[in-house]
């Protein structure tokens, strides 16, 4: 199917366009974004095909539109894009039956929204997925690397993105004891530790950091410093 038929475009979408679909290889956050995708693609390895996934904040579905291809029952969900694969919709409050998903994305949607709703989000999906059904959800890290560096030598840390787009900001730790009080974590995968230098020449040049990143990415530095957290989670059956 098509996604790119009948679609509505709202926020970002209407000004942008399908940004991620069309990606710009000099944007800033292409490196991570890249191996993001490329990290999932390898755990969707071993899931069961025609599975039923949900992709929730899935943007214009590029993703989705994969899963679709590769032989699973996927969806997206997004508050500001609409297309034959992605539903309107807001990731607080959905319309799906309980334990209706075997596997739900959430993928750098958190920090999005205020902290306070957070919890409203992580609450809905666990309502929405299965018994035994897998989370996997990407969420920055405040206290990266060199916002540590940052925080000790000036006493600011660096954030991941404006303080408008991204109000929702966390420390690695926070998003982690977050994230536990809903699902069990199984593996947590970290993704562009910010050695200062590695950081400044991305802000410069991303396109041509790409191959450091990979090789970077191969090493398991401690996810604390990494700007990107992949946690893979299953279902919490009962609240701690």
């Amino acid at each position: 199917m098509d996604s790119k038929n009948s679609t509505n475009r709202f926020g970002d979408y209407s000004k942008k366009g399908e940004y991620h679909r069309n990606i710009d290889i000099n944007w800033i956050y292409y490196p991570i974004y890249r191996a993001k995708i490329n990290y999932l693609k390898k755990i969707f390895k071993s899931f069961r095909k025609n599975s039923r996934v949900l992709d929730i904040g899935c943007g214009e579905g590029v993703f989705v539109d994969y899963l679709i291809k590769e032989g699973f029952d996927a969806s997206g969900l997004d508050l500001n894009y609409s297309s034959d694969t992605v539903t309107l919709g807001n990731i607080k409050s959905t319309n799906f039956k309980n334990n209706y998903f075997d596997i739900i994305l959430i993928l750098d949607v958190l920090e999005h929204m205020n902290i306070l709703e957070q919890e409203m989000a992580l609450l809905e999906t666990r309502r929405i997925l299965k018994p035994n059904g897998v989370a996997i959800i990407s969420v920055p890290n405040l206290a990266h690397f060199s916002s540590r560096l940052s925080f000790l030598i000036t006493g600011k840390l660096l954030r991941t993105s404006t303080i408008t787009r991204h109000p929702g900001d966390r420390p690695f730790a926070e998003f982690k004891e977050m994230i536990s009080r809903f699902f069990i974590i199984e593996k947590i995968k970290g993704l562009f530790p910010t050695f200062p230098v590695t950081l400044y020449l991305t802000t410069k040049k991303p396109s041509l950091m790409v191959g450091w990143h990979d090789y970077l990415n191969s090493i398991n530095f401690p996810v604390g410093w990494c700007f990107l957290n992949i946690f893979i989670c299953y279902k919490r059956n009962t609240f701690e």
